[in-house]
């Protein structure tokens, strides 16, 4: 019941709804036709508003100011506290049923009622209403706060020119592909494609099913190694042929022929031929792009020429975010090139030492692993080589590793990626070893686990194999995908560790930040926001038995697994990606304005739609600490 009705002031009313979605959308005639039947009311703390199931729900509330806590009185249960600008009731409304959950007041608070009659009348008139009430968390915000975002005004220098990521692959088609059989010799082969005026050429099998192309590159390299230019053209040609669908984007496709180091790609449409671009295509439509980059990656030929490399995506980022690309296709972007980066680095490097005396493979975890990468990416990796048959082997592989992993570490350092703190990287012995010892220290960690042990060990869990036999990457990650199986104790040592990144929200839904020191007003947006989606991605794939690294695939394959229900996996999804894209987005402007990049943000330099998805986004944590603490029996507080 409510403690008293307060005189309506039109204006101030209006000006608050012009404020607070979705009736910030509505035009001003439209608020002023809908506050003349709005009610405000004042609630005292501590005040029941609504008892579940019970009460009759005569309006849509709307908090001015105080706050609303909601729970289920009978399963002791707090599911939310809604403070200014947030309202209680929609659903029951649109259902016309009775109130969904218990509603009390936090403090004393001052209410927006809009009777149902007046509520509905507005709906009919504005169906946006409906939607924003009917919607997810995702729907409701993220495009509009990601579109606000992206209008932000930026540099006088910033580049906008790189429009063309979001054009469909199809329009770069402009033939039919060529085609031929078997049988043809590297000269018949060329000949073919001077006929043709083509760059490409592709191998149909009896079936008629593509199973090879040919390139102007491939013949070069036949010429410049002598080969004989009547042997078959099937030698030379290159098998399986990457594809992609003709509805893709350029985007796609340039992350395609970056992450797969090639430059032609089959345009397919229902299944069927289309066409095939290159590279050169793509670079057509745009002079600067991150191609561009990739293509001086491999042509540099000195460890020095790939120092400022790294620099240079900073523009490029900028380009992206402008042309509304979300923050986890441009961490992959920057994945890429940053692998690449690397492995023209151990290429080189490897030229230098020379063969190494074992089969070896570089590792990268923590985010390099996730390809999860912002501009604030510090080092993360190990190295696995092949088990040694001799005891002189093993000494000689220690001595080569040691001296080539120290020498690597300290190049990446020049090109842009800091030492990690707790020296989690190949130069530490901790982190080199055989694929009998690495299968041991994972047997060890998940068999007898120890918490700082645990911990310690969490962020090699998100290893991928980067450079080298991958085949030993293979094999460690099958070993570690059987040792968690079952070891419920270890995965309860990682869920209850994930349990003590709580959102940073007080009691009543305000930012938690630093209230002094050099960091004052600011969240660590990585520690106290993503790291809690990372951490419970990881360990929820380890008990899935899933391989993914990512923490995108990995929440989408543990949904398709039935450990997550398709609801909260949405919300997960979308929440993770709006915080990475926040964190992106201030080192991008620290980047710009010549800063060192970190991830302190200021919430109160956030807009009011940002603050908003912000709170949203750390809300759906504490509904995720909820299926751990139910998946592992975790009955903490």
């Amino acid at each position: 019941m409510n403690a008293g009705i307060q005189p309506v002031e039109p204006e101030s009313i209006v000006d608050f709804f012009a404020q607070t979605l979705p009736f910030s959308e509505l035009d001003h005639a439209s608020l002023v036709r809908l506050v003349r039947h709005c009610l405000v009311d004042f609630f005292p703390a501590r005040t029941r508003i609504l008892r579940r199931g019970i009460s009759d729900i005569t309006g849509l509330y709307i908090i001015q100011k105080g706050a609303i806590r909601l729970f289920m009185e009978e399963e002791g249960t707090l599911l939310d506290i809604r403070s200014e600008g947030a309202s209680v009731g929609a659903l029951s409304l649109f259902k016309d049923e009775k109130a969904a959950w218990d509603a009390e007041t936090v403090e004393d608070t001052f209410v927006i009622q809009i009777p149902r009659q007046w509520f509905f009348d507005a709906v009919q008139r504005h169906p946006s209403l409906s939607r924003f009430y009917l919607r997810s968390f995702a729907d409701t915000y993220l495009s509009r706060t990601f579109e606000e975002m992206r209008c932000k005004p930026v540099s006088a220098h910033d580049d906008h020119s790189m429009h063309f990521l979001s054009t469909p692959v199809a329009d770069l088609v402009s033939r039919e592909p060529v085609s031929v059989g078997f049988g043809l010799s590297i000269q018949a082969a060329a000949r073919e494609m001077i006929r043709h005026n083509t760059g490409s050429l592709l191998f149909r099998e009896p079936c008629g099913s593509i199973c090879g192309i040919i390139t102007d590159t491939d013949l070069r390299k036949a010429l410049a190694l002598g080969l004989d230019t009547q042997a078959p053209a099937e030698t030379i040609m290159a098998t399986p042929v990457e594809s992609i669908d003709a509805g893709a984007v350029c985007f796609d496709a340039l992350l395609a022929m970056m992450s797969k180091n090639i430059h032609h790609l089959l345009v397919t449409q229902n299944g069927q031929p289309r066409g095939v671009i290159s590279s050169h295509d793509i670079m057509l439509l745009q002079g600067r792009s991150p191609m561009s980059i990739f293509r001086e990656i491999t042509s540099r030929t000195s460890i020095a020429g790939l120092y400022p490399l790294h620099a240079r995506l900073t523009p490029v980022v900028r380009t992206l975010v402008q042309q509304g690309a979300r923050a986890g296709n441009i961490t992959r972007m920057i994945a890429v090139v940053n692998d690449q980066i690397l492995v023209r680095v151990v290429e080189l490097l490897e030229q230098e030492f020379g063969p190494p005396p074992v089969k070896f493979c570089l590792l990268l975890m923590g985010s390099e692993g996730r390809r999860e990468q912002t501009f604030a990416t510090d080092q993360d990796n190990a190295l696995i080589f092949d088990n040694c048959v001799a005891d002189f082997q093993e000494r000689a592989a220690e001595v080569y590793f040691s001296a080539f992993t120290e020498r690597l570490v300290e190049h990446l350092v020049q090109c842009g990626f800091p030492r990690c703190p707790g020296q989690i990287m190949a130069s530490n012995a901790r982190w080199r070893g055989s694929l009998e010892v690495w299968k041991a220290r994972v047997t060890v960690w998940t068999s007898t686990p120890e918490p700082e042990q645990v911990l310690a060990s969490s962020v090699f869990f998100d290893f991928r194999g980067l450079y080298g036999h991958k085949d030993l990457a293979t094999q460690l990650r099958t070993h570690v995908t059987e040792a968690c199986a079952g070891r419920d104790l270890f995965l309860r040592y990682l869920a209850a560790d994930c349990l003590k990144a709580r959102p940073p929200l007080t009691f009543f839904k305000n930012f938690m930040v630093e209230k002094n020191g050099e960091h004052k007003n600011t969240l660590d947006i990585k520690a106290r926001g993503l790291l809690p989606f990372m951490d419970f991605a990881r360990v929820m794939a380890l008990r899935a038995r899933v391989r993914e690294t990512s923490t995108l695939g990995r929440l989408e394959q543990v949904q398709a697994g039935g450990f997550l229900s398709r609801d909260l996996y949405h919300e997960a999804r979308e929440a993770f990606e709006f915080l990475l894209h926040v964190r992106l987005m201030h080192q991008l402007q620290q980047m710009e304005q010549g800063r060192t990049p970190d991830n302190r943000i200021d919430p109160g330099a956030l807009s009011a739609l940002e603050k908003r998805t912000l709170r949203e986004a750390f809300g759906v944590i504490t509904a995720l600490h909820g299926v751990l603490r139910e998946e592992f029996h975790l009955n903490m507080g």
